[in-house]
């Protein structure tokens, strides 16, 4: 698994050095910052969570090292 660094310190799993200890993460795009995710504990996504988005630009996204595809 890659190492994930958090700058958010009060989140269940933020660890030392900064490293993100959740075993699985999720990036979405701006626009659905404040919707509900219902995503189980295997990582898996439910419901309107499991939908799919384009962005072009890394600020269309909360996940700073987003690069667009090719």
């Amino acid at each position: 698994m890659p190492e994930v660094k958090c700058n958010v310190s009060n989140c269940t799993y933020w660890g030392e050095g900064n490293n993100c200890v959740a075993d699985a993460i999720l990036v979405e795009i701006d626009k659905h910052a404040n919707m509900s995710i219902d995503m189980s504990a295997d990582g898996n996504l439910h419901g309107d969570a499991a939908h799919k988005d384009s962005a072009y630009e890394t600020a269309e996204t909360c996940c700073h090292t987003f690069k667009p595809k090719h």
